[in-house]
């Protein structure tokens, strides 16, 4: 795990697919991030997540009066965010489109997220498209104005484009060997930080 940046408020890593941000349940789910963080600079806390099948940049805080400092920079929407992904198919979108659909926890079938415009939470993503990949996908940037539980990934693939290598979105068969979804730049505080593309 690559460490993009570090100073006296916050840590900025590159996580890998595949690694979780946090601890999960069980003894074969402790390797994560912030424990890898942790294991360098003790004092490192979490600030947001990535879900696990994607790469790309995680803030972790100093300690937790720049936790509470940082959480709130996210809360309030001051962090900008830019993701890249491969998706399938092969959608028309040079200027930036807005998806406005709400989402909820499809509780029967966890972790699964659904658009639920009767009772989910507003989700807004900004994506356009960067250049035409193979014969059937397409490379795309993404931005998340709201941060739910896979809101790219569910937003994507309610447009008919799944993100390829998603797993829950997809259209069954594996279609890449990871998720191709990367964090590749976070403004955050005044400063810029990218992490370069794996795919």
């Amino acid at each position: 795990m690559n460490i993009v940046h570090v100073d006296e408020r916050l840590v900025v890593v590159d996580k890998p697919s595949g690694l979780l941000s946090v601890p999960g349940r069980g003894p074969d789910k402790q390797d994560c991030a912030s424990s890898r963080v942790q294991a360098i600079y003790p004092d490192a806390l979490i600030v947001h997540r990535l879900d696990q099948a994607t790469s790309g940049l995680l803030v972790l805080a100093r300690g937790p009066e720049w936790q509470r400092s940082l959480s709130r920079e996210f809360a309030e929407r001051r962090v900008a965010k830019r993701y890249v992904a491969v998706v399938q198919g092969r959608p028309e979108a040079a200027a930036w489109q807005l998806v406005d659909l709400p989402l909820s926890c499809d509780w029967p079938n966890r972790p699964r997220q659904q658009v639920d415009r009767l009772h989910g939470k507003a989700a807004l993503t900004r994506w356009r498209v960067l250049q035409p990949e193979g014969a059937c996908r397409t490379r795309i940037e993404l931005e998340p104005v709201t941060g739910r539980t896979h809101q790219l990934r569910v937003h994507m693939a309610a447009l008919g484009y799944p993100i390829c290598g998603d797993p829950l979105y997809g259209p069954g068969e594996p279609s890449a060997e990871r998720l191709l979804l990367h964090a590749a730049e976070l403004t955050l505080l005044g400063q810029q930080f990218s992490a370069p593309l794996p795919f």
